[in-house]
């Protein structure tokens, strides 16, 4: 089998010259300059959780609504919301209901991934 990556933006072909050759066609992401260089630690929760529900997590140092985490980033409140849920779903994020809207703060867990460890006796769940 061969793999070959092309500059498309979407798609995969398989490739068959019988009696026995394959290539699998699919668009490359990224640069080779991307990944050279050393780790960077303060990217570690971007490469893991990705940047946008990062930015959420970080963004949530103090508590906000939806709506005005969706004006903070110029994203859609669908958007914003699915990162909620996500993290809210991993234990990163609760929801309080203060009236009609819903007050979003993190979490133990969250403050731990975010690297900002709540202070001594101050531990939220």
């Amino acid at each position: 089998m061969l793999f070959v990556p092309v500059c498309v933006t979407s798609g995969t072909w398989l490739c068959e010259e019988p009696p026995a050759r394959y290539a699998l066609v699919y668009p490359a992401r990224g640069s080779a300059a991307a990944a050279t260089g050393p780790p960077r630690p303060d990217r570690a929760l971007e490469r893991l959780i990705g940047t946008g529900r990062a930015a959420v997590l970080h963004e949530l140092e103090r508590p906000a609504t939806s709506t005005e985490l969706a004006r903070h980033f110029d994203q859609s409140l669908g958007t914003v919301g699915g990162h909620l849920a996500v993290l809210r779903d991993a234990g990163l994020v609760a929801g309080t209901r203060v009236g009609r809207r819903v007050v979003y703060r993190r979490t133990g867990a969250g403050d731990a991934l975010a690297g900002d460890a709540p202070a001594d006796g101050d531990r939220r769940e």
